[in-house]
């Protein structure tokens, strides 16, 4: 086999193995022309892997080397390739690119491009500064043979780090499948075709440096949008198939505008054989399908396309428009005149020239800044001097895309070596750097590229229009792939003959003038017509006849008409309240109270008739006419208003006119009026809610101003009513001369409130009227609606002007003048916090010029519009939405209430802990039975004043109670400060209890003991307010010993004591002295335990009723430290057993503890966990309280159990 055949041999191989499977549009790409031996490409197959394998061995190098694992192919087996590491830092770079298309991005063109990149990228500073780049050329044909061994010779012998082309299809399907195997990456300009797209399975390394045909296709479809064009013929150049040259890249390109069209046709010709008589024909096709031509050739063909449709008249009649792509191109606005041959003579030329005026061109767009053309004139220079061409046109898109080729690998190499050293390993992990290629965006000498997620370069387009007086194309406009088509400032696109605007794509007679059938009619279809119209005529006579006498035949049947004694009136007990806004100041809707707003504490309610009408509840309105005449149009009205059926006007029962009963009967709504609802501050409301019932209004009165009534006339906040659904209704429309006979008095004086306030809604043209006319207007309407909307928005009354103060009168007064000096219109204060749209609604509605405010159309659309995302158009959702904003808004006064009634019994609960101890008043609360309860040992105190007969007497009574007051109050101050609890105040007598009904051990005497000396010291230093000079003279008795408290009566309960301690504590003060303590001998043995108290011994005294007995005066008591901390150690047994007491006593009466008197080791009773905080924050130990106090276990188990005393220690 011959060294040839073996190369071609060994590219089949790879072309079988990579390439196979492959989808329908990549087989068709392979060269028909190219046919090989079966029996050699069966041995090759045999041997394919075989021979690869050996032959990567043979050409591995020996030094340095480091295995790596490489990602084999869906097809192939696993294949090592050794990697070296670089000795220096150098690039290998393969060029694939034809010798014979330098239009296209051929060698010549290109690779002075390349170089200059690379001279970029390694010069200082650059991305890859210092790097050795060697760029290694070989001619590909544009052959499907010749390019892939071209590509596989480069890979065997110098194993490039990147592949720049190749650019024809044909070549790129193979060798990119090669280096997806390779992990080399692709560069091209090629591959629009749609095949290539799919990276990940079949071109995994491969980055299209402009895009494909489907960004053609997307412009083409967005410029075509922008004209509103649908319809359109495809002519383009295609090669015949008996060429074997598959097809051409107007095809693909076409293909690729065609997915997006919906009507399109197309016509494909070759324009090596096609002449402008075949154009002609294809033409005249063209006529009968469509107005817009997209075309796709060499500017040859186009310009005879062009001349065939001149002489064909489809440019000067201005009906067509002709588009060519000229992706292949490099038409700029700066290139020759493509109409233009200088083998023509001159009346050829100027009938090109006028043909290229219904020409429109789409380019890919390129730079025109001064760097760009910088560039463009160094390529040129050095393409002549290098590689001897002459560039005849400008440098085209195909040659810079390989100049920003370059800086995007060079970009993706040096992130790549940043995050990875091992980049730097030869052969590169290409697969890597391709990603890294991808999903970026740089500067490049063609503005800006960016490289999307699928290695695709997101082009951008130019559209070039001929300029019919230089004759040069120019860019009109430019399409980007983000923002769609933008035109160029300046620029406009002249459009064939003499047309200002873009022709329709369709004719308006169609294109067979199918549409425009002839008119002209026969005599006897002419005649038929007279007939038939004559027959019209007549059936409409009869039916206006009949509609008529229908009419008044309704009229005169009145059933509107009510007869007083089917009016069932409620009882007086059932009649339900109103506001005193609805019924008061609008005086016609009645029923806008009910029983839920009413119990809400508002507006002053009065009561207002209501009644049953066939089952129904209505309001009934008084009218003050003893006698009603009615006449025709009245009766009209009365019965228009009877039919008017809608869900947002109150429905209108009918009318009685039978004195003395003459009345209104309407829809009754029992949730108030719009006004109640927005005056009232304990209703919430949220924008939902709000803009509902402006929607509600803007329907309502939409219905009105569309139905015969026409007009409402008196719209304000107090005529829109809520039904029990919370479906907001207008009422108080029509039957305005029947209404005004029910007006107050005070309404229609003019020197009241009632009567200026009422206009606040009117609009200022009407306001101007001296004769106003009751049914108004409906731009009148309008106005009145702003005003509520105002309401609505700010809650705070109609015409609502912040600080600036202003009476009706004075408002009405100002709105009549209408603007001032500066152009100012008195209009109410906008709520900047409420959304910018209802804001722009209420100022349209306020306009001066009624011609200027808009109709209800419109402001129902709008309002529907901002709130559309509670607007369901589903009747159930829209009332569940408002009932449930109800219920929000009384579940917040409930809590309201909640909290207020909390915070009187909090109060209530605190009096009550004045006049009853805690422990007692609590179980008062709760509803318990108080027990009087027997206490072994506690120590009373009594008090009087000496001589308070004799200051009474010579005090008038105020200064008596002042007295007192100014004691007492003294005195209770002091008590609180020590554990006592007052029992009562009876004149000048004062009585204090420690030891109940908290029990405290011993405390109890040393309690009442120190509250005594402090009363006492307080009095000397008390001073009368009326007699300063006199000293009060306290007298204090106190006894110790058992007693009985309880709680007597029911009302005003008092707690009292009972039995002889407290008898025996009594005589203990009335035989006492002034300003002296005078004690028992109990109390005086009890405070003998604690150590600190003087006392002195009085002797025997003879007491009623208990015979001699031996006192004591308590003088005072000492503060030395040890005993001070004795009694410190003892207030805290005592607090411990009290409140161990009450813990036992607790228990007893749940039943946590029985007779055993056992209490549950309960690591979580709040009464144990006291306990333990108690002792272990004062460090308490039972034999502290021994050695210190001198106290036994028996002193303990008097107030404490065992095992509880046993859980404390």
């Amino acid at each position: 086999m011959t060294t040839e055949a073996y190369k071609i041999a060994i590219v089949i191989v790879f072309i079988l193995s990579i390439l196979s499977p492959i989808d329908a549009e990549a087989i068709h790409l392979r060269d028909k022309s190219n046919q090989f031996p079966s029996i050699l490409i069966e041995n090759v197959i045999r041997n394919k892997r075989e021979n690869f394998d050996q032959y990567s061995t043979e050409t591995a190098g020996t030094e340095n080397h480091t295995l790596v694992s490489k990602k084999p192919s869906d097809e192939c087996k696993t294949v090592t390739t050794i990697r070296k590491v670089r000795d220096k830092r150098e690039l290998f770079f393969g060029v694939l690119l034809p010798s014979n298309m330098p239009d296209r991005g051929g060698s010549p063109a290109v690779l002075p491009a390349m170089e200059l990149a690379v001279k970029r990228v390694v010069a200082p500073g650059g991305i890859l500064e210092g790097w050795d780049v060697t760029m290694e050329y070989r001619d590909t044909q544009c052959s499907s043979v010749e390019g892939p061994l071209a590509a596989f010779e480069l890979y065997t012998k110098l194993k490039p780090d990147a592949f720049f082309g190749p650019i024809c299809d044909y070549v790129l399907a193979p060798v990119t499948r090669y280096c997806g195997v390779w992990e080399v990456p692709v560069i091209t300009t090629g591959g629009f075709a749609e095949a290539f797209n799919f990276k990940s399975t079949h071109y995994p390394t491969l980055t299209r440096m402009l895009g494909s045909y489907k960004h053609v296709g997307i412009a083409a479809h967005g410029i075509l949008k922008e004209f509103n064009w649908n319809t359109v013929m495809l002519m383009y150049h295609n090669h015949d198939e008996s060429s074997g040259k598959g097809n051409s890249d107007c095809f693909f390109t076409l293909g690729a505008i065609y997915r997006f069209l919906n009507q399109s046709s197309q016509a494909q010709f070759d324009e090596e054989k096609s002449t402008r008589s075949d154009f002609k024909i294809l033409l005249e096709k063209v006529k009968k399908k469509a107005r817009i031509v997209i075309m796709c050739a060499n500017p040859t063909t186009i310009r005879e396309i062009m001349l065939a449709a001149e002489e064909l008249n489809m440019v000067n009649s201005g009906e067509y428009v002709f588009f060519n792509i000229e992706l292949f191109s490099s038409m700029t606005a700066t290139s020759v005149k493509p109409w233009y041959n200088p083998k023509d003579n001159q009346t050829v030329n100027e009938r090109a020239k006028t043909a290229y005026t219904a020409l429109l061109t789409v380019i890919a767009k390129q730079p025109e800044d001064d760097e760009y053309l910088e560039f463009s004139k160094r390529v040129k220079e050095l393409a002549e001097l290098k590689y001897n061409y002459t560039f005849t046109e400008p440098v085209s898109t195909f040659v810079t895309a390989f100049y920003d080729a370059v800086l995007l690998y060079a970009y993706a190499l040096n992130q790549s070596i940043q995050e990875d050293p091992q980049t730097l390993y030869r052969p590169m992990n290409g697969t890597r750097i391709t990603h890294l290629m991808w999903n970026r965006n740089f500067k490049g000498i063609t503005g800006n590229v960016t490289i999307d997620s699928n290695g695709d370069r997101i082009s951008d387009y130019s559209l070039l229009d001929m300029n019919p007086e230089t004759g040069y194309f120019e860019i009109v406009a430019n399409y980007f792939n983000k923002t769609g088509l933008q035109y160029v400032e300046g620029k406009s696109i002249h459009w064939a003959g003499g047309r200002t605007e873009p022709p329709p794509d369709r004719p308006t007679c169609g294109f067979d003038n199918s549409l425009c059938p002839d008119n002209s009619l026969p005599g006897y279809a002419i005649l038929s017509l007279v007939l038939g119209f004559a027959i019209i005529l007549m059936a409409i006579a009869s039916l206006l006849g009949y509609r008529h006498y229908r009419l008044e035949a309704e009229i005169n049947s009145m059933t509107w008409r009510i007869n007083w004694n089917d009016v069932l009136p409620c009882n007086p007990a059932s009649k339900h309240r109103g506001s005193l806004h609805s019924l008061a100041k609008r005086g016609s809707q009645l029923t806008v109270g009910s029983e839920e707003l009413g119990s809400i504490p508002g507006d002053k309610q009065l009561f207002i008739p209501i009644g049953f009408y066939k089952g129904s509840k209505v309001a009934i309105k008084r009218i003050h006419e003893s006698n009603i005449t009615l006449n025709r149009e009245q009766m009209l009205e009365l019965k228009r208003m009877k039919d008017i059926q809608h869900e947002h006007l109150v429905r209108f029962y009918g009318a009685c006119v039978d004195p003395p009963n003459c009345c209104i009967l309407t829809e009754y709504c029992p949730k108030g009026s719009l006004q109640d609802i927005l005056e009232n501050d304990q209703i919430k409301l949220d924008w939902m809610f709000k803009l509902s019932l402006m929607h509600d209004i803007t329907r309502g009165m939409h219905f009105l101003h569309t139905s015969d009534i026409k007009s409402h006339g008196n719209l304000k906040s107090s005529n829109c009513v809520v039904d029990s659904r919370f479906v907001l209704k207008i009422t108080d429309f029509g039957l305005h001369k029947m209404r005004s006979l029910s007006v107050d008095d005070e309404s229609q004086n003019t020197d009241s409130f009632a009567y200026w306030r009422k206009l606040l809604w009117t609009a200022p043209e009407l306001l101007r009227l001296d004769n106003r006319a009751h049914e108004g207007t409906p731009k009148g309407d309008v106005y009145s609606f702003g005003i509520i909307v105002h309401e609505i928005t700010t809650r705070q009354g109609p015409f609502y002007l912040g600080t600036d103060d202003k009476s009706p009168k004075e408002i009405i007064q100002l709105v009549k003048d209408g603007a001032n000096h500066n152009g100012y219109l008195f209009r109410p204060k906008i709520d900047e916090t409420a959304f910018d749209d209802v804001n722009s609604i209420m100022v349209k509605c306020w306009n001066e010029d009624p011609g200027d405010r808009p109709d209800f159309t419109i402001l129902k659309s709008t309002i529907r519009k901002i709130n559309k995302e509670n607007e369901t158009g589903n009747i159930v959702d829209n009332l569940l939405q408002r009932m449930e904003q109800y219920a929000n808004n009384l579940e917040g006064l409930v809590e309201e209430r909640t909290q207020d009634y909390l915070e009187e019994k909090k109060k209530c609960e605190e009096l009550l802990y004045q006049l009853l101890p805690k422990s007692v008043a609590a179980q008062l609360i709760f509803g318990k039975p108080v027990i009087a309860e027997v206490f072994e040992q506690v120590t009373i105190y009594f008090s009087d004043i000496v001589g308070f007969t004799s200051i009474s007497a010579a005090s008038t009574p105020m200064q008596v109670v002042d007295l007192l007051n100014d004691l007492y109050t003294c005195f209770d101050s002091i008590v609180e400060n020590f554990d006592v609890y007052k029992v009562e105040t009876i004149g000048d007598a004062y009585m204090v209890v420690s030891g109940l009904p908290v029990r405290n051990g011993n405390l109890h005497a040393r309690e009442i003991a120190r509250t005594a000396l402090a009363l006492l010291k307080n009095v000397h230093k008390f001073k009368i307010r009326h007699r300063p000079d006199e000293q009060l003279k306290l007298r204090i008795g106190l006894h110790s010993g058992p007693c009985v408290a309880g709680v007597v009566g029911l009302k005003m309960p008092r707690y009292c004591l009972f039995g002889d301690t407290v008898n025996t504590a009594s005589r203990m003060e009335s035989n006492g002295e002034a300003l002296k303590i005078h004690i028992s001998h109990n109390t005086k043995l009890i405070l003998d335990s604690f150590g600190t108290f003087d006392t002195i011994e009085r002797g025997y005294v003879d007491m009623k009723g208990k015979g001699k007995m031996l006192t004591y005066w308590l003088n005072g008591e000492h503060t030395n430290d040890d005993v001070m901390n004795c009694n410190e150690h003892q207030s805290t047994i005592s607090e411990a057993s009290t409140v161990a007491a009450m813990a036992v006593q607790s228990m007893h009466k749940n039943g946590s503890i029985h007779n055993n008197h056992k209490i549950p080791n309960n690591d979580k009773n709040p009464t144990l966990i006291h306990f333990n905080n108690l002792v272990k924050s004062n460090n308490i130990k039972n034999t502290q309280y021994k050695k210190m106090c001198n106290l036994d276990e028996d002193s303990l188990r008097n107030n404490v159990n065992q095992p509880l005393l046993t859980k404390i220690s």
